[in-house]
């Protein structure tokens, strides 16, 4: 009979090799589930991951997607670190995209369309400021009550598309859209600069500036320091005198923020108006690139073009060999089994037991 026995001392070097052995397992998983449905593996496997690097509209593409991706991993990568395991980072993007967009709806008239950078980063401001304001729900009910923030963080992500809907098929919707549930088209002032010829926009600049400000934070600053130790050895932190609630409420409140930010980015960059489906699951899709990414942010950097990749990978899968749309959920939750399935041999190994 087999068990599974604890390790004297887990391997660190498979700890960072374990993300691309989990990837290579996605992959030929990915080919066994290609030849199950009677398709080449080959062509399949390419499709996936090579096809979308091809061109450079492939590599812009993927851009597009590695934007929000990359924000909503980085505010969750935070969270995970001090033990704070927010679930809701889609409903946090869902309500800053509603501020974002109201915000912009709000000035577009009085500007005449004249918006400018200003506006643009206000706009982004208000983005982050809902997408906080939604998480410190959860903050506060943790906090206050000790309610579960799993529990907490997941529910409102069903409330926060309610309320989207709501609003589209009621007080945000355009008048002149034929009844379609969509916000009018946000005029060029306040759109974000886009790569010309491409859908690439401003907001994989700011991500990877805010990966670079993560890494900082907590490799260099004593406040990312306390927000480490507080989530490895909390007895520990707390003789040291760290305040678990200030953690609590700061890693919440950033991971919002930055969920917010980007909800703000994909309604005024790629999209260009609020609608009902601003996100296919970017902020579920970001726990995976957290964790593949080792909760390092340049881990997560090179995690989220993974992820992206898989994004446009299945999308070409759809058109050029007739495969279902669930394909992309299909290859990340085969990557996220198979990295927990490494994880767990990392730090425990398999006995035969007569």
């Amino acid at each position: 009979m087999l068990e599974l026995v604890p390790r004297a001392e887990p391997s660190r070097r498979m700890m960072w090799l374990s993300p691309v052995l989990a990837l290579a397992l996605t992959a030929l998983c990915g080919a066994l589930m290609f030849i199950g449905v009677g398709k080449a593996p080959v062509q399949g496997l390419y499709v996936l991951f090579v096809a979308p690097l091809s061109s450079l509209q492939g590599w812009a593409e993927i851009g597009v997607k590695m934007a929000p991706l990359l924000l909503c991993a980085i505010g969750l990568a935070l969270c995970f670190r001090a033990n704070v395991f927010n679930i809701g980072a889609e409903g946090q993007l869902v309500v800053g995209s509603i501020a974002a967009s109201a915000f912009v709806l709000a000035f577009d008239d009085g500007l005449g369309g004249q918006g400018g950078w200003y506006m643009i980063a206000l706009a982004i401001l208000a983005g982050a400021l809902g997408g906080a304001f939604w998480a410190s729900i959860v903050a506060w009910l943790r906090d206050r009550f000790h309610a579960n923030e799993i529990l907490v963080s997941l529910m409102l992500v069903y409330v926060a598309e309610l309320l989207l809907s709501y609003l589209v098929h009621g007080v945000m919707r355009d008048p002149d859209g034929f009844g379609f549930p969509q916000s009018r088209m946000f005029n060029d002032g306040f759109l974000l600069p886009i790569l010309p010829g491409t859908r690439v926009h401003a907001g994989i600049i700011l991500a990877l500036l805010v990966a670079l400000w993560a890494w900082l934070f907590l490799a260099r600053l004593l406040a990312g320091f306390r927000l480490t130790v507080g989530g490895l050895a909390p007895l520990a932190a707390r003789y040291a005198g760290f305040s678990s609630r200030r953690a609590l409420w700061g890693c919440l409140l950033g991971s919002g923020a930055l969920a917010g930010v980007a909800g703000a980015c994909e309604v005024m960059g790629p999209i260009g108006q609020l609608t009902p489906s601003v996100s296919p699951g970017y902020g579920f899709a970001a726990i995976i690139v957290a964790f593949v990414g080792r909760l390092h942010p340049v881990g997560v950097i090179f995690a989220s073009f993974i992820m992206a990749l898989f994004y446009i990978g299945g999308e070409l899968s759809q058109t050029r060999l007739g495969m279902p749309s669930a394909i992309t959920g299909i290859f990340q939750g085969i990557l996220l089994f198979s990295l927990l399935a490494c994880d767990v041999l990392i730090h425990q190994r398999l006995r035969w037991r007569p």
